[in-house]
């Protein structure tokens, strides 16, 4: 793992599965797309392994809507814990415990269930696929400790060092297995 862009095995396997997409979702973005990661069978086994090793130690992973769903579920596996969804805003059955962050374009929400699952006084690790400008992850992060969750820390598949997202998300401890 890495959070200075190294060239460990991990970050290896993660570059020469990314696929980079130019001018996406518009011209002048260089988006890259964590899909062929995932569903290549070493690239997955790799990440999965690799971000369970830092959430040792964890009652519970959450992963962020969507991809963070898969990588949550497999790592909540790797360790014998569940997993909880972080869902876009609208997707889950009332009540809900919600958090709204700011996007470039506008604002977001991202939402837990009320009822049915008590996170307070567990540890909640946090997984995402890419950290960018940092607001999901730091929306996430604040929605379940608002719940009473403690949230040691988090990481993520891939960091976008040039957006700062590490910066807004902070004292949140956050690993990146590959950065960009």
């Amino acid at each position: 793992m890495t959070d200075d862009g190294g060239t460990s095995e991990v970050a290896r396997v993660i570059s020469a599965l990314t696929r980079n997409v130019a001018d996406f979702p518009e011209p002048g973005i260089q988006f890259k797309d964590l899909t062929p990661v995932l569903a290549d069978a070493v690239g997955l086994a790799t990440v999965t392994k690799a971000l369970a090793e830092i959430a040792v130690g964890s009652d519970l992973v959450a992963g962020i809507d969507a991809r963070g769903f898969l990588l949550g579920g497999a790592v909540a596996t790797l360790l014998g814990t569940g997993v909880l969804a972080v869902r876009k805003g609208g997707k889950l059955p009332p009540p809900v415990f919600g958090e709204s962050y700011a996007l470039e374009y506008g604002e977001a929400i991202l939402e837990i269930p009320a009822d049915g699952i008590d996170i307070s006084g567990r540890r909640v690790f946090l997984i995402d696929d890419v950290l960018a400008t940092g607001g999901t992850l730091a929306a996430a992060a604040r929605l379940l400790e608002r719940c009473g969750a403690i949230v040691p820390a988090a990481a993520v598949v891939l960091e976008l060092s040039a957006l700062g997202g590490r910066e807004r998300v902070q004292p949140l401890p956050v690993t990146s297995l590959t950065v960009v």
